[in-house]
């Protein structure tokens, strides 16, 4: 759950951008960064690794509006892609808000982003999130190259849930980047309630509950996997 800050009225969101490595998660990043006014947001600072960049910066979504009175800030960040940053993955997923998970969605990358969100959900629940509650956006990215497979496909292959708020997207061209950040913002808030009420800092995460992986041999059928996402199939106002 997000900080609430009440002294200056403020909702701090962390966002984590997952997906497989190049897979688009730094050029989300850069381009919210690259379109966004200075005085609303704070550096990029990133963390190099042998092949990637994992990006950080603070931004105050004016334009997003408040929610019950309160501002709100979001705290974005991207992972490695790359196997071998697992521990790097697990830093930067502690005390997540939500997640975006950027599909690579060229056809010889199926692979890859099957393993990288069966990565995440078993990196979540081994820091105690629960998977059924956590929002999530799932982002098709690089829609403008050639030898894409379709939505459809991508979400077939990688058993992703009915009603999961989903965004087509070229990050590299701005397409879609703007519009992910605002579902997974809204998914977010849709599960603080009245702020007002919450205690200073932040709120403990809901526990969760005893269950197997999602994957526990290989690629799964569709019919094996199955997150609710709260909030699915509906995007609900700031101020609702």
């Amino acid at each position: 759950m997000p900080v609430v800050q009440h002294a200056v009225r403020e909702i701090l969101l962390k966002i984590v951008y997952y997906g497989p490595g190049l897979g688009g998660k730094t050029t989300n990043l850069r381009h919210l960064h690259a379109n966004t006014r200075a005085d609303l947001r704070g550096k990029l600072l990133s963390l190099d690794t042998e092949t990637e960049r994992t990006l950080f910066f603070d931004f105050m979504p004016v334009h997003l509006g408040q929610y019950k009175g309160y501002t709100i800030r979001l705290h974005l960040c991207t992972v490695p892609g790359q196997i071998a940053y697992d521990k790097t993955r697990r830093l930067v997923l502690r005390n997540v808000d939500g997640v975006v998970f950027v599909v690579d969605s060229q056809r010889a990358a199926l692979d890859l982003n099957f393993d990288s969100i069966r990565n995440l959900e078993e990196n979540l629940l081994l820091q105690g999130d629960d998977v059924n509650v956590l929002p999530l956006v799932i982002q098709y990215n690089k829609r403008d190259l050639p030898d894409v497979l379709s939505i459809e496909e991508l979400r077939t292959e990688l058993s992703v849930p009915h009603g999961v708020a989903e965004v087509a997207a070229s990050a590299v061209n701005g397409q879609g980047v703007f519009e992910t950040l605002k579902l997974i913002t809204k998914l977010c808030l849709s599960l603080v309630a009245d702020p007002a009420t919450l205690p200073e800092g932040r709120t403990p995460s809901i526990l969760p509950g005893a269950r197997a992986s999602m994957y526990p041999v290989g690629r799964p059928p569709s019919s094996q996997m199955s997150i609710p996402i709260p909030g699915a199939g509906r995007v609900p106002k700031f101020d609702e």
